[in-house]
């Protein structure tokens, strides 16, 4: 994958959804006068308002020709020698989603708004607003603006844990800055994970097109509803190569809860170094699961260890949902408010066994470089 490059833009362009011999003429679908072309257009009139454009202002410094680094040169030109990198500008654009219409509140990503000075909303009717931030989270790349204005649209939020691969989904953004921008495709695959974007990672993958711009833009299902915050795609091109992914509702909505709740994210943690479970290490334990995480080490003085979990132990089931590996039980821990007990089943030396617990406060968020190149785009620049 060292061809590749992780671009963080968010998904729109692609599959077309006329699928005219087997696709019902339903809504959201309609047809048109002569009754063979199915279309969006209805679905999209009444979603598309919701989908905002984002412009930032950031300040970079640009430091002077290299050539005037040198020491001779400077001698030569009389430069001073404490002289400093210029600050100028800098504009970038992204995309938004207005999730609640009376307060205002918008979900964008957090790379979009990263380090502004100036966050401006630009809504389907052309209204520029100041935005407010609410607060930001890096680990998973969501942020969360307030504006102050009249007739919203608001996307209702949809369950993102109830898609599946092959179901239909429009991509709404603003790529390249062009203005609002709409794609279709399908869910291509559910709950990627270990690709280095995010340190928590449960990606919705979908062929829609991903641009720059379209970072924090909406995924929607067919009934007009929000699964997915489009955050980025992999490509060995720098554009749209079918590949792209979006941050799903289901953990979203968890860190907007706690944004407008703290201003921030209290990430939880139980103080364990996790692997998965593979079928040569199942063999090597005698295990009688193949999916499940293998606690490795337990901190001391940790959540963890004060529940009694060990070195070697396998946890298949958390808060009475299956373990499917090492990111899935983490992104289950870290999703999870400071003093929240949690219940926890584990495998140890071939007996499964219950502990409690409760989950204690996160340091930090790293995630391990796995070979790709990550590009964090904000977005067309001018």
């Amino acid at each position: 994958m060292k061809d590749k490059k992780i671009l963080r833009f968010g998904v729109g362009a692609a599959l077309l959804l006329i699928l005219a011999g087997s696709v019902s003429a339903q809504w959201p679908f309609s047809l048109g006068a002569d009754s063979e072309k199915p279309t969006l257009a209805p679905l999209l009139r009444e979603v598309t308002p919701a989908v905002v454009n984002i412009s930032v202002v950031t300040q970079q410094q640009v430091n002077t020709n290299p050539l005037f680094q040198d020491p001779f040169f400077r001698r030569f030109f009389d430069l001073p020698e404490d002289e400093q990198p210029r600050t100028v500008p800098r504009q970038s654009v992204g995309s938004g989603v207005i999730i609640d219409a009376d307060e205002g509140y918008v979900l964008t990503n957090h790379h979009v708004i990263e380090n502004a000075d100036e966050i401006v909303v630009t809504l389907s009717d052309r209204r520029r607003l100041d935005a407010e931030l609410i607060g930001s989270d890096d680990g998973t790349d969501i942020a969360l603006l307030r504006i102050d204005a009249d007739n919203l649209t608001a996307l209702e939020i949809g369950d993102s844990e109830s898609l599946e691969v092959g179901d239909f989904v429009v991509a709404i953004g603003n790529p390249f800055g062009l203005g609002q921008t709409v794609t279709s495709g399908i869910v291509s695959a559910l709950g990627r994970t270990g690709l280095n974007i995010e340190g928590y990672e449960d990606f919705i993958q979908t062929d829609a097109s991903i641009n720059p711009g379209n970072s924090g833009g909406a995924l929607i299902n067919l009934d007009g509803e929000l699964v997915g915050i489009n955050t980025a795609i992999l490509t060995p091109t720098g554009v749209n190569v079918g590949v792209g992914f979006a941050v799903p509702t289901s953990m979203a909505g968890e860190v907007m809860e706690q944004l407008l709740e703290y201003g921030e994210v209290q990430r939880g943690r139980l103080g364990i170094i996790i692997q998965d479970v593979t079928p040569e290490l199942a063999d090597a334990l005698d295990l009688s699961v193949e999916r499940g995480a293998v606690v490795t080490q337990v901190e001391a003085q940790s959540a963890a260890e004060r529940a009694g979990i060990q070195a070697g132990d396998v946890i298949v089931e958390f808060n009475g949902d299956n373990v499917e590996g090492s990111a899935d039980l983490r992104n289950k821990v870290g999703l999870l408010r400071v003093g929240t007990p949690v219940d926890i089943e584990l495998i140890r030396d071939g007996r499964r066994q219950r502990v409690a617990a409760t989950i204690g406060r996160a340091t930090g968020v790293t995630a391990t470089d796995g070979g790709a190149t990550i590009d964090r785009l904000q977005g067309a620049e001018f």
